[in-house]
Parts: C-alpha cells; sequence; structure tokens
C-alpha cells in the first residue's frame, strides 16, 4: 500500500504573505495543529505549526534566555529569534526545511520516517508540488480497515476514492477537513470528525452513491459543533 491510497488530499494551505493572525484563525477553525505554506504554483516552501505561533506569546524569551545559553548563541541566532517573535506573515514564522514524502512512497516507509523524526504528519509531494497530508492517524486508519494484513488497492479502487471525493468536495459535505477515505475490493471506509448526524448521513450516502462501490463502512466520529470555535 502507498502513501496516495491513504493520504488526506484535501490539505488546508497558506500564502507565503497570508497574515499571523489568519493562520491562527484557520488552525482554531479547522481544528489542525499545522498548515503548510505553498506558493501559486503548489510549491511547498514551509509549514507553520501551533508551536512557531506560541513562540510569539512569550514576549519575555529574550529576558528569560539563561545566560549561558547567551553566551554560546551567535547573532544570527538573535536575527531569527527577532522575525520569530516580530514577524507578521507566514513566511517570516514558517519552518522552511519542511520534510515531504513522494505519493509512491510504501507506507511502511512512512511509518518509519515518523517515528524517527518524531513527527505527527508529513506532507505529501507529486513532481515536487503539495498533493496531499499523511498523519499517524491515517496509518491506524489504514491499519484497521486492513484488518491484519495491509494489501494494495486496485487501480479500479484509487479511482474510486478519486471519484468519492470529488463527490463530496463538489457538494461541500464537509467543512472542517480531514476526512479520509480508504478503499479496498469496492469496499469504502470513512474516518474523520463530523458534527452532526445529517452530515454524517450526506457523507455515507455520497460514497454509496459513486459507481462501482459496493460497501461503506461508517467509522466518523461526532463532536459538537461549539467545539469547533473554542
Amino acid at each position: 500500500m502507498q502513501v496516495k491510497d491513504i493520504m488526506t488530499p484535501d490539505v488546508v494551505t497558506v500564502s507565503p504573505r497570508t497574515s499571523i493572525e489568519q493562520v491562527a484563525t484557520l488552525l482554531l477553525e479547522k481544528r489542525i495543529s499545522a498548515v503548510p505554506v505553498v506558493t501559486k504554483n503548489n510549491k511547498i516552501v514551509g509549514i507553520v505549526s501551533e508551536g512557531d505561533l506560541a513562540h510569539r506569546l512569550d514576549e519575555d524569551i529574550q529576558r528569560d534566555r539563561s545566560w549561558w545559553l547567551k553566551m554560546v548563541s551567535t547573532k544570527d541566532t538573535d536575527y531569527f529569534e527577532y522575525i520569530k517573535t516580530h514577524g507578521r506573515h507566514a513566511e517570516d514564522v514558517m519552518t522552511k526545511d519542511v520534510v515531504t514524502v513522494d505519493e509512491e512512497m510504501c507506507i511502511s516507509e512512512v511509518a518509519h520516517l515518523l517515528e524517527t523524526r518524531h513527527i505527527k504528519r508529513v506532507p505529501v509531494v507529486r513532481e515536487a508540488k503539495l498533493c496531499g497530508i499523511v498523519s499517524r492517524a491515517n496509518l491506524l486508519q489504514a491499519l484497521v480497515s486492513g484488518k491484519k494484513e495491509l494489501t494494495n488497492p486496485t487501480s479500479n479502487d484509487r479511482e474510486l476514492r478519486e471519484a468519492i471525493y470529488q463527490e463530496i468536495n463538489s457538494h461541500q459535505l464537509t467543512r472542517h477537513g480531514g476526512l479520509n477515505v480508504i478503499v479496498e475490493k469496492g469496499e469504502v471506509e470513512l474516518w474523520g470528525w463530523i458534527e452532526s448526524e445529517p452530515e454524517r448521513q450526506a457523507l455515507m450516502l455520497a460514497a454509496r452513491e459513486v459507481n462501482g462501490v459496493n460497501q461503506v463502512h461508517d467509522h466518523l466520529g461526532t463532536v459538537a459543533p461549539w467545539i469547533w470555535n473554542t
């Protein structure tokens, strides 16, 4: 099984010039902990995480640095510190050395990467352009969906997966992102969070309506609407 079979293709992104306030609002509204920064041609140039933004909240960061840390730090460190705490746009605070994986990579390799790098998710690229994101949750969902053995989906399964996403997105049936669709031998697994039963019913119907789908399994969890806004 490859990354493209389990990744979330609908990735929330921002541009380098997106304001810090807009990035923070987006993280809260979408209930995500990081967002890729991409250019107009969808090339990933960085990623902004909750940690990058939290860094700005510590107004006493310079004063609280221990004396020995100040002694060994370089002037460049001070420059970067200033940019991180005073920058107004995503490009000012983003992490630029972004770890990415190719959509053709085997998921066992991705699991090893996440473990060794101590990261929870990694952007997926196709010909150097962002096409999805894969997380530890996606790997666990694939493991559960495949029961004891992770089999390679057929080309038809991949076409069904793409068609389901197209149906859901064309009708804007989910608001918060993070929906994951796994297809194996025509059987569909829906994973993610929703905020109402009508939303669940609409997503299930959208998957069932795609020609070639044999069965749809519901693994959607419900979160109260007010949770998204806290």
